[in-house]
C-alpha cells in the first residue's frame, strides 16, 4: 500500500530569496560534500528527488532520471504491505520497472537511460519488529538506501501511529530506528525524513532534538528535515532558519533540507543560506523534471533555459509511456492527470492544456492532447534566468 496524502501543488506565496545572480554564483562555486557520494555511489550532485506521496512512482523517477535526477526516494511504502505481498512489491521494484520499460537486462537499462538507481526506498509503519521486516524486504528488492519516515502528516497516518506521529514520541521513534538500522546489512545506508517537529511547543523541538540524535547514534548516514512542523502539513511557509539553526548546533553531521523548493535557483538559496548539504526537491519537481538539468546547468556556469515544445513532448510521451507499462492502461490514463496539469504550465497555452488534460481518461487521448498541443516543433521559448529571479 502506498501512503496518498492531498497537498497544495503550488507555493503559499514564498519568503524573500537572494537575488538570482547570487545563487547563480553560489552554485558556479559548489562542490557536493564528498562524504555523500562516498556514502551513495552516483548521489554526484547536491539535490534530489524526494518521495511524495502520489506522485514519484518509478515513471516520474525514470523521467526525473533522464532529467540530471542523481537521486531519488520512493513514495512511503507501509511495511505491513510489502510484508504481505502487497503492490508496493511489484510496482516499486526499481530493476523490474525498469526492464519491463526497457530492454530487459539491467545492464542494458543503463544504456538506455532506465536505470533507477541509487535509489532509497522508504519504509513506514508501527511497529519496530514490523518495520525491520518490511526494510530487510526492499533490501532483497535492490534498494541502495532504506529511508525510514518520520516525517508523514497525513491524518490516517497520525491515528495508526506512523510517520509523523514518531516526532512526539521519541521513545517510540528510537526503537523504530534501532530495529531497521539492525536488520539493515551494514553495507546498506538507512536515512530519516524527519519535520522539524510535531507542533511548534518548546516540548515538541526538544523531542525533535532528541529522535534526530539518537538517528546519528544509532548509525544513520543522514536525516533530511522538512522545514515545517507535522501540524503544518504543507501549509505557509517552511522555516528555513530552523535548518540553518540546526546545521550550525550540528555541524559534524550530514543534513539534508526539504522545504519551498521551487526552482533551480531555490535549491542553491537553501544550500547558502541553510548550509545543508543536498537539498530535496518534492512538489517542486511535478511534471517539472527541467529543474533539475537547470540545477546542472547553474552547477556547470551555463544559464538555465525553459523546455522547448519538442522537449515537453518527448517528457510527456515518455512519462505517458512509463506509466501505461507500471500501472496498465485504465490506471496510466487517470493517473496522469495530476503531472499533465503542472506539465501544463511550461506550455504558451497552459490554460487550454491544463484543461484538456483534466479532460483525459484513456492513454489515447493523452496522446491526441500532446499531438493537438505539442505537435509542432516550434522554435525554442526564450531562455530563463529564473521565475524568482
Amino acid at each position: 500500500m502506498l501512503v496518498a496524502v492531498s497537498v497544495s501543488l503550488e507555493p503559499e506565496g514564498q519568503m524573500p530569496r537572494a537575488p538570482f545572480d547570487m545563487a547563480a554564483e553560489f552554485a558556479r562555486n559548489y562542490s557536493i560534500d564528498p562524504r555523500i557520494p562516498a556514502t551513495v555511489a552516483g548521489f554526484d550532485a547536491p539535490f534530489f528527488q524526494a518521495g511524495l506521496a502520489g506522485y514519484s512512482d518509478g515513471a516520474m523517477r525514470l523521467i526525473a532520471r533522464r532529467h540530471g535526477a542523481p537521486f531519488c526516494i520512493t513514495e512511503a511504502l507501509l511495511d505491513r504491505t510489502l510484508i504481505n505481498g502487497g503492490k508496493g512489491r511489484r510496482k516499486e521494484d526499481p530493476d523490474l520497472i525498469a526492464s519491463e520499460c526497457g530492454l530487459g537486462e539491467v545492464e542494458d537499462n543503463v544504456v538506455a537511460g532506465l536505470d533507477d538507481h541509487p535509489i532509497a526506498g522508504q519504509v513506514m509503519g508501527t511497529h519496530p519488529d514490523e518495520m525491520a521486516k518490511a526494510a530487510l524486504i526492499l533490501v532483497k528488492m535492490g534498494y541502495d538506501v532504506i529511508d525510514v519516515n518520520l516525517a508523514c502528516p497525513v491524518k490516517k497516518i497520525q491515528k495508526s501511529n506512523r510517520g509523523g506521529h514518531f516526532l512526539a514520541h521519541p521513545q517510540e521513534a528510537a526503537a523504530v530506528l534501532k530495529a531497521v538500522r539492525a536488520a539493515v546489512p551494514a553495507n546498506i545506508p538507512c536515512t530519516v525524513k524527519m519535520r522539524r517537529a510535531w507542533d511548534d511547543t518548546p516540548e515538541m523541538a526538544r523531542n525533535f532534538e532528541s529522535v534526530f540524535d539518537a538517528a546519528y547514534e544509532i548509525g544513520y548516514a543522514w536525516a533530511v528535515v522538512h522545514a515545517r512542523t507535522v501540524l503544518q502539513k504543507y501549509q505557509g511557509f517552511a522555516k528555513w532558519e530552523v535548518l540553518t539553526d540546526l546545521v550550525a548546533r550540528r555541524s559534524d553531521r550530514i543534513i539534508m533540507g526539504s522545504g519551498d523548493i521551487w526552482t533551480a535557483a531555490d535549491i542553491f538559496h537553501m544550500l547558502h543560506v541553510c548550509q545543508v548539504h543536498a537539498v530535496s526537491v518534492a512538489r517542486g519537481c511535478i511534471g517539472n523534471p527541467w529543474i533539475f538539468t537547470q540545477a546542472r546547468d547553474l552547477m556547470a556556469g551555463k544559464s538555465p533555459q525553459l523546455p522547448t515544445l519538442a522537449q515537453q513532448r518527448a517528457a510527456l510521451l515518455q512519462h505517458c509511456q512509463f506509466a501505461q507499462t507500471i500501472h496498465g492502461e485504465r490506471n496510466a490514463g487517470r493517473r496522469m492527470r495530476k503531472f499533465g496539469i503542472k506539465f501544463a504550465a511550461h506550455h504558451p497555452q497552459e490554460l487550454a492544456v491544463k484543461s484538456a488534460f483534466i479532460e483525459c481518461v484513456t492513454m489515447d487521448d493523452w496522446r491526441n492532447v500532446i499531438e493537438q498541443f505539442y505537435g509542432a516543433a516550434l522554435r525554442p521559448m526564450d531562455d530563463v534566468v529564473s521565475k524568482s529571479s
